[in-house]
C-alpha cells in the first residue's frame, strides 16, 4: 500500500510526542520516543506535583468502586442494595474496599462474597501503596536554596569576575556544600557538527563546610577562562546560545541526606559592569544583619570594567 517495509522484529517508528524541560526551562519536544510514564510509573509518581499524584489516586479510587460496583450491580447479592440503583452498590464497594464495615449492606451469595474477598485484597495492597508512595513524597531530602535572579560581572581583586549569589532559606545547615557552575555553549565543530558544549568553570571557592547564610559565587574571567571570548568582561553581551547550569550538593545537617538544588542563568540574565548590593547590615555586638529585600538587587561599577 506505498508504505515501508520493516524487517521482522522491528517496529515501524511511533509518532509519539513528549515535552520535557530543557536547561534553561526551554521546552524540548521528543519525538518517537515511546512515553515512559507507565515503563517508570514509581518515578513519575515520586516526580509529579502534589496536585497531580492527588488526582491520580482519587480518580483510580472512583475508577475501581464504579467496577466493582457495576460488578455487584450486575450479581444482584447484595442484601438491602435497592434494586437497580447504582448508588448502593457503589457505596457498598466503597465500604467494603476501606474494610469500613457494611451496616445494612452485606454480601448474602456466594459470588458476591468472591467479590468481596478480591476487593478487600486489593484494598490492602492500595492502602499500602499509597501510604509507601505518599511517605516516599514526604521524606524525599530537599534543599530550599535562594539563587539570584541575575548574574553579574564586576571587578575582583583587579580581575574582570563573573558573580551568581546564593542563600540557605532554611535554618539549618548544609554541611560539606559544593557548587559546580558549567557554561553550555551551542558550537560547531571544523567537520560542521552543531554540538552542545560544557564548560567547567573554574571558581574560587566551590566548596565550603558550612552553608548557612549566603555564598558568593565567582569565577575569574582570565584568558584561560571559557568566558574570555565571550566578552562578557568588556562588557558585551553575546548573541549566542549560552546558558549558566549551577548546581549545588551537599548533606542536610537534620536529615544526615544528602540536597542538591540546580538554577539556570541565560545570557540575557547576565548584567556587566554590576555589582551585587550588600545585604549584610550592620546589627547589635556580635550580631550579623543580613536583609534579603536587596539579595537580587545590583548596582552599576563606578568604572568600567578594563578590556
Amino acid at each position: 500500500m506505498g508504505g515501508k517495509n520493516f524487517p521482522m522484529g522491528q517496529r515501524k517508528p511511533g509518532r509519539h510526542r513528549r515535552t520535557v524541560e530543557g536547561f534553561g526551562g526551554v521546552k524540548i519536544a521528543l519525538l518517537n520516543l515511546e512515553p515512559s510514564f507507565w515503563s517508570d510509573l514509581y518515578h513519575a509518581l515520586l516526580t509529579i506535583s502534589w496536585w497531580q499524584f492527588w488526582l491520580i489516586i482519587s480518580s483510580g479510587y472512583v475508577l475501581v468502586n464504579l467496577l466493582f460496583g457495576l460488578a455487584y450491580m450486575m450479581v444482584a447479592g447484595v442484601a438491602n442494595a435497592r434494586p437497580g440503583y447504582f448508588g448502593d452498590y457503589f457505596f457498598f464497594s466503597v465500604q467494603t474496599l476501606g474494610t469500613i464495615g457494611y451496616g445494612n449492606m452485606y454480601p448474602e451469595q456466594t459470588a458476591t462474597n468472591i467479590l468481596v474477598a478480591f476487593e478487600s485484597l486489593m484494598g490492602l495492597f492500595g492502602v499500602a501503596m499509597v501510604t509507601g508512595l505518599a511517605f516516599a513524597r514526604f521524606s524525599r531530602p530537599t534543599a530550599r536554596v535562594l539563587f539570584s535572579k541575575v548574574a553579574v560581572v564586576t571587578q575582583f581583586n583587579g580581575v574582570p569576575t563573573f558573580m551568581l549569589r546564593m542563600a540557605n532559606q532554611r535554618g539549618n545547615q548544609i554541611l560539606e556544600a559544593q557548587v559546580r557552575v558549567t557554561c553550555v555553549r551551542q558550537e560547531i565543530s571544523p567537520e560542521g557538527v552543531e554540538m552542545r558544549r560544557f564548560y567547567d568553570l573554574a571558581l574560587i571557592r566551590s566548596e565550603t563546610p558550612i552553608f548557612f547564610l549566603t555564598w558568593l559565587v565567582m569565577h575569574p574571567i582570565t584568558p584561560e577562562s571559557p568566558l574570555y571570548d565571550l566578552g562578557l568582561h568588556r562588557g558585551n553581551i553575546p548573541d549566542e546560545d549560552v546558558i549558566f547550569v549551577v548546581t549545588l550538593t551537599g548533606v542536610d545537617d537534620t536529615f544526615s541526606q544528602t540536597v542538591h538544588a540546580r538554577y539556570n542563568y541565560q545570557i540575557g540574565e547576565i548584567i556587566p559592569e554590576h555589582h551585587f548590593r550588600d545585604v549584610i547590615l550592620p546589627g547589635r555586638l556580635h550580631e550579623r544583619v543580613i536583609d534579603y529585600t536587596y539579595f537580587h538587587q545590583t548596582l552599576p561599577d563606578k568604572n568600567e570594567l578594563n578590556p
